[in-house]
């Protein structure tokens, strides 16, 4: 038993109020919007939008323009770049819409770009990025190999699931829905739900039709 737990009840629970107290004060005060002096470090932040406390690596904020009411979970990390104060070829770097949700634990890694669209919502831990080591040289570490960038654009009104995984060039339409741990790559068009790794083709709206079940799954 730790030592906090051995204090006498009324001691140790007085304490365990103060501290939760704390935590909530901190969460309050630790949020970024706008207004705040931290959320006017970004290239763009609407009206509205917060990133909740605590925070996670957010970095090169003049890259990453975030809409209006969008609300970014805690432990979140959003960078442009490697390291702060890199130098980046492109502006924004990383963009995320309006009404947005972004699920705690998330990761979005910017280096080229990565536009996701209005109204997207995604489960915690989502990883997304825009930049992948190659795979040249059979014997040189793969992590010294130069790394490639391919844009990344996530169409409005999609859901990513859990632990999923957007890989650098992946395009994904409107309206998609991503399963949980599902890895995407390469492009998926428009009202669909896909799943697994490699991201295959579950269903599809088909006008006239509705919802039309996948035999094969191919993307395009």
């Amino acid at each position: 038993m730790s030592w906090a737990r051995s204090l006498p009840g009324p001691l140790r629970r007085g304490l365990a109020r103060l501290v939760h107290g704390a935590w909530d004060v901190a969460g309050q005060l630790g949020a970024i919007g706008p207004d705040d002096s931290r959320g006017q470090r970004f290239g763009k932040m609407g009206r509205g939008a917060c990133l909740l406390f605590p925070q996670g690596a957010i970095y090169n904020e003049h890259c990453i323009h975030i809409g209006s009411e969008t609300l970014v979970g805690p432990n979140t990390c959003i960078t442009a770049g490697m390291a702060p104060g890199q130098e980046m070829p492109t502006d924004p770097v990383v963009k995320i819409g309006s009404r947005c949700v972004i699920g705690r634990g998330s990761h979005i890694v910017g280096h080229w770009s990565i536009e996701i669209g209005d109204d997207i919502q995604t489960g915690p831990y989502v990883y997304i990025t825009d930049q992948n080591h190659t795979y040249l040289d059979p014997l040189e570490p793969i992590g010294r190999q130069w790394p490639t960038e391919a844009a990344v654009r996530i169409g409005s009104g999609s859901w990513l699931g859990a632990n999923v995984v957007v890989l650098p060039g992946a395009q994904i339409g409107e309206h998609v829905v991503v399963a949980a741990g599902a890895v995407v790559r390469g492009t998926i068009p428009d009202r669909c739900v896909v799943g697994g790794v490699p991201a295959r083709i579950i269903r599809r709206w088909v006008d006239g039709q509705g919802w039309v079940d996948e035999t094969d799954g191919a993307l395009p």
